[in-house]
């Protein structure tokens, strides 16, 4: 499956995605404030990053849909990281006109460290014969 690389995830992105989701916790939009309590600004890029995997996601399904989307953060998610999202297909069935397809998905930083992971199901056209082989 293809890659999606996202550049350095910037102040301005973080508080886009807290006005868009309505997390306004100051904990994570607030530099001051998650110094403060020990994050840095950990836990908004951290969020930024399950995110991209909603959105890599979505990609990949194309013609079809995501039915289930569930991520999990492994590790912290620093302010300066490149994120870069990818995944694989886990399995693929049938489901009456469509194919249901699980995708693994996972958000790797510049080390090459997964720092969030998740799992989706896709409905797709069943003009798709195997995804395993794309």
């Amino acid at each position: 499956m293809p890659e999606l690389v996202k550049p350095p995830i910037t102040r301005l992105q973080i508080l886009r995605f807290a006005a868009v989701t309505g997390d306004t916790n100051p904990v994570h939009v607030n530099d001051f404030v998650a110094r403060r309590a020990g994050f840095d600004g950990v836990i908004a890029h951290g969020m930024l990053s399950m995110s991209f995997l909603g959105e890599y996601l979505t990609r990949v399904a194309g013609a079809g849909n995501v039915r289930r989307f569930k991520a999990r953060f492994r590790q912290p998610v620093r302010p300066g990281d490149v994120i870069t999202c990818k995944g694989r297909v886990k399995a693929v069935a049938p489901c009456g006109p469509m194919t249901l397809a699980v995708v693994e998905v996972w958000a790797e930083n510049q080390k090459g460290q997964r720092v969030t992971t998740g799992v989706g199901e896709v409905l797709v056209p069943d003009l798709v014969t195997d995804w395993r082989d794309s």
